[in-house]
């Protein structure tokens, strides 16, 4: 077997490093020995936006925020599911991913950071939240490895129950907030109730295929 590659290190802001790792035709973004994602295996990430969607798809021009840029799959799968008055604003915190969409994973993005619709920031998707006006139809979080962070203190607070809440005035009434997580997590759908969200979760696979490990996502409706 071809051994894995390092093609480039990103430093992330607040502390940690990310790094991009080939082998043959398949990518993984790694921190430090836990891999984040991987480009064979997106069916999580696409299920993320699926079911986002499935709530609000009847909306006028619907508005959503995606938190995490990754490697594209979820912002495929949303644009491939809204239509074409819609927005899609996506916060990357870390400047480094970004320049990876633009080269070695442009393939896999498929030119979707150059649709209309979308709205690429490199901010920290926590400043989008607070600042939000009018509120969003969608929002979906994918960033770290879910509300069990690995990379960043901060996102313990974005997660918590004031960090919740603070989502759910982001969010416009019967709006969603979904949230991708890379295993279960039994006090958050507690938190996000206690915000204000009748929630759902649903395990998927990580694999397209229906294989793979088993990912969890939060599927909160703002009451």
């Amino acid at each position: 077997m071809n051994p894995w590659i390092h093609l480039d290190t990103a430093q992330i802001p607040g502390g940690g490093e990310l790094r991009l790792m080939q082998r043959g035709q398949d990518f993984s973004i790694m921190s430090g020995t836990i891999e984040l994602m991987n480009s064979r295996l997106s069916g999580s990430e696409i299920a993320l936006a699926n079911l986002a969607w499935a709530k609000i798809q009847d909306r006028k021009a619907p508005r959503m925020l995606i938190g995490g840029l990754g490697m594209g799959f979820t912002l495929r799968a949303a644009l491939a599911d809204l239509p074409k008055d819609a927005q899609i604003t996506v916060a990357e915190l870390v400047p480094q991913v970004i320049t990876w969409a633009k080269g070695p994973l442009a393939h896999l993005y498929n030119g979707a950071l150059g649709d209309k619709r979308v709205i690429p920031r490199q901010v920290d998707v926590a400043q989008l939240l607070a600042d939000a006006n009018p509120p969003y139809d969608a929002i979906l979080m994918d960033t770290d490895n879910g509300p069990d962070g690995l990379n960043r203190d901060a996102n313990d607070s974005l997660y918590s129950v004031s960090g919740l809440a603070v989502m759910r005035k982001a969010v416009k009434h019967g709006g969603v907030l979904a949230v991708w997580s890379a295993g279960p997590d039994q006090p958050f759908a507690g938190r996000m109730r206690r915000a204000g969200f009748a929630v759902e979760e649903v395990q998927v696979r990580a694999s397209p295929s229906g294989k793979g490990a088993r990912h969890i996502i939060w599927v909160g409706v703002a009451r």
